[in-house]
């Protein structure tokens, strides 16, 4: 993909023919959305199926995941994202 391409745009989706661009993952949650304008969504939820991350091609963010936590020389620090 090149940089500020969307998914449909990487994949020429026909939003004409197939309508509104859709990923489902295994659980049945939509985790992309695409419409024929370019505006996307972004899901992630956890293992009991709670959303906890959003983005939107508009900026708009909720990010409710755990962070990371990585260890190093036995210290363990934690990832802001």
């Amino acid at each position: 993909m090149k940089d500020g391409q969307t998914f449909g745009q990487w994949l020429n989706w026909d939003f004409e023919a197939n309508g509104i661009l859709k990923v489902i993952d295994k659980n049945e949650h939509c985790i992309y959305s695409e419409d024929y304008s370019g505006y996307w969504l972004k899901r992630e939820y956890d293992s009991q199926g709670e959303r906890i991350y959003f983005e939107d091609s508009d900026g708009h963010i909720e990010d409710r995941r755990t962070p990371e936590v990585i260890e190093h020389n036995g210290k363990k620090y934690q990832l802001i994202p």
